[in-house]
């Protein structure tokens, strides 16, 4: 399974950033080779709106089966589920961690968004 999950660094050992649209990093790995390589946010970390909806679309064209973040807004979400992609919200700690937990079934897959959009 091919896993991103939003991070405040380059590897596993940086912690999860709970902020999916602004997020530094988005680390991608393969859940079952432990093989990882971190895609840079900064074109979205300061964006005045419309950051998750571009995050979410980086995340699509990763191929990617499930998302592991803190905070995912409505219209992020609806473009990561049209793209097949489960989404995991309020995770924390490191990004190793959080990929643990996934593995051992303690992490569920959201029903919706859970913020408001900013734009609303």
């Amino acid at each position: 399974m091919r896993i991103a999950i939003s991070s405040t660094g380059r590897d596993l050992d940086a912690n999860l950033d709970p902020r999916f649209g602004r997020a530094d990093y988005y680390i991608i790995l393969d859940s079952e080779t432990m093989d990882f390589y971190a895609v840079e946010n900064s074109q979205n970390f300061n964006s005045p709106q419309g950051a998750g909806i571009q995050a979410a679309r980086i995340i699509a064209d990763q191929d990617i089966d499930t998302l592991i973040t803190g905070h995912c807004g409505p219209k992020a979400f609806k473009v990561l589920q049209n793209a097949g992609v489960k989404v995991i919200t309020g995770a924390g700690g490191r990004v190793a961690d959080a990929v643990d937990q996934l593995k051992k079934g303690k992490l569920g897959i959201a029903a919706g968004a859970d913020v408001e959009g900013h734009w609303v």
